[in-house]
């Protein structure tokens, strides 16, 4: 029981072809290939994003959309 040899991969290789149709093996190997290209795409999209979590939480204190909760109770009251 070794490794299997190349004459046991492609009689694999045949029988899926026989299973499935090239036709639909293609299909799944154009969606794989369009995940992969969007995976990539999305991590260069990041890295050039990149925002490290003090950059974030500045922009957050810069905001002006934010609200001081604290200094609303202190009025309330």
């Amino acid at each position: 029981m070794g490794s299997f040899s190349i004459w046991h991969w492609l009689i694999v290789l045949v029988i899926v072809a026989l299973v499935f149709g090239t036709k639909k093996i293609r299909n799944m190997g154009e969606d794989l290939g369009g995940a992969v290209k969007g995976f990539k795409k999305g991590m260069a999209d990041a890295s050039k994003d990149d925002k490290t979590p003090e950059a974030v939480a500045q922009q957050r204190v810069q905001s002006d959309e934010t609200i001081d909760v604290q200094a609303k109770e202190k009025t309330d009251v």
